[in-house]
């Protein structure tokens, strides 16, 4: 049923009139042009598509577009601020901690969540957050050093929401 959802989405306020039970990702990527989340498995089980949901990690091909209303939605466009990467992003290019790239919005949004609910984790901290998030190249050692050389620094709560 269509209806309209009122949200906040990467820190601005946004209304759209949609079917409350068409998956999230393709509002996201078809409606509003955030292409950022990507679809991989449509089933929740690689990560791809991850999105924060007030502030939790959430798989945006199974999150039905009714579950934003009222929420804060933040994608991988909105770890930005005024042009100023996010500290992860900014990591994640230093320890080339992708390859293709399709598993990066995930990641990077999966270890937000993580630095905020625990800004010192350790390397176990850190694999056991993202277990759920599938890398097909392999660069996970390289995404956890990022993760950890953030936290290290303590930049976790710096630069992006």
């Amino acid at each position: 049923m269509k209806r309209m959802l009122s949200f906040r989405l990467n820190g601005g306020e946004r209304s759209l009139e949609v079917d409350d039970q068409r998956a999230l990702l393709y509002v996201l990527r078809d409606d509003l042009a955030l292409r950022g989340a990507k679809y991989g498995c449509g089933v929740g089980y690689c990560a791809a598509c991850t999105v924060l949901l007030d502030g939790a990690p959430v798989r945006s091909c199974v999150t039905a577009a009714a579950a934003i209303d009222g929420h804060e939605v933040t994608t991988v466009e909105g770890l930005a601020t005024g042009g100023d990467l996010h500290p992860l992003q900014r990591a994640f290019m230093t320890h080339g901690a992708f390859q293709c790239g399709y598993c990066t919005s995930g990641m990077l949004l999966g270890a937000v969540a993580l630095l905020r609910t625990n800004p010192r984790p350790s390397r176990a901290d850190i694999v056991q957050a993202l277990e759920g998030h599938l890398c097909r190249c392999g660069a996970h050692q390289r995404i956890i050093a990022a993760i950890a050389a953030v936290a290290a620094e303590g930049a976790a709560g710096t630069g992006g929401p």
